[in-house]
Parts: C-alpha cells; sequence; structure tokens
C-alpha cells in the first residue's frame, strides 16, 4: 500500500547511499515530503563538504519529481511544534530544535516520517518508518 512520507535528513541521505530499505520505501511512497528545515540541514551539509556541487545537483533532480514536495512550516506548524514542546518539557526531554519542527510537520500533514534518529520515539504521534 502507497503512502505519504516524510524523510528526515539521515533518510534522503540513506536513500541515496542506496540502503535498501530506504531505497523500497521511497520508491514505494506515493508522495515524498521534504520539510524546509530538511533542506537546510542537506544544504549546511552540503557546504561543508567536499562534493557540494555533486549533492546539490542530485537534490534538485529528486526535488523535481513529479512525486516529491517541499513541505512548508506556517501558522499552524507552530501550534503543534508548541504541544510537542510542552509533552518533551513535561517529561524531562529534549531533541534537537530542527527535529521538533521536523515532527511539527509530519503530524500537521498526517505523514510518515522515515528517519534513523532514535529521539522521535519520545513522540509517539509521529508515526515512523
Amino acid at each position: 500500500m502507497a503512502v505519504n512520507v516524510a524523510l528526515d535528513t539521515n533518510a534522503y541521505s540513506e536513500f541515496m547511499r542506496g540502503e535498501s530499505t530506504r531505497v523500497q520505501i521511497v520508491r514505494s511512497a506515493r508522495r515524498i515530503f521534504l520539510p524546509l528545515i530538511v533542506l537546510g540541514e542537506l544544504q549546511a551539509g552540503f557546504v561543508a563538504g567536499n562534493r557540494e556541487s555533486d549533492n546539490s545537483a542530485n537534490l534538485q533532480r529528486f526535488l523535481n519529481s513529479a512525486r516529491v514536495s517541499v513541505l512548508l512550516p506556517d501558522e499552524q506548524t507552530t501550534h503543534h511544534y508548541a504541544q510537542i514542546h510542552l509533552q518533551l518539557r513535561r517529561q524531562g526531554l529534549a531533541i534537537p530544535t530542527n527535529d521538533l519542527w521536523i515532527a511539527a510537520l509530519t503530524i500537521q500533514h498526517g505523514l510518515i516520517l522515515c528517519t534513523s534518529d532514535a529521539h522521535f520515539k519520545h513522540i509517539p504521534q509521529v508515526p515512523r518508518c
């Protein structure tokens, strides 16, 4: 069954490296969303690396797919962010701020988040693959 997924930075990188599970998920997804925050993390990594041009070109080809969309935060996203932040604070937990935004966008748009980051398990309302 095809589903709509959001890719975390590490999931995109695993897909680009040909990791079989990520390749299967991306190929079978109905729609693929890259949160704006993920794009920023990817660009930061590209600039810091020695293959910036190649990596940027590969990302552009990926973004040009009809099934891929960039997911932009809006005012509604801030409400999801605030709820997740409060939930984690009450639990005495902290995760990186960028990941709070990624989780908020995933919840807002009813997506499954593809990630290797274990700290997302502390946000049970974010389904993961």
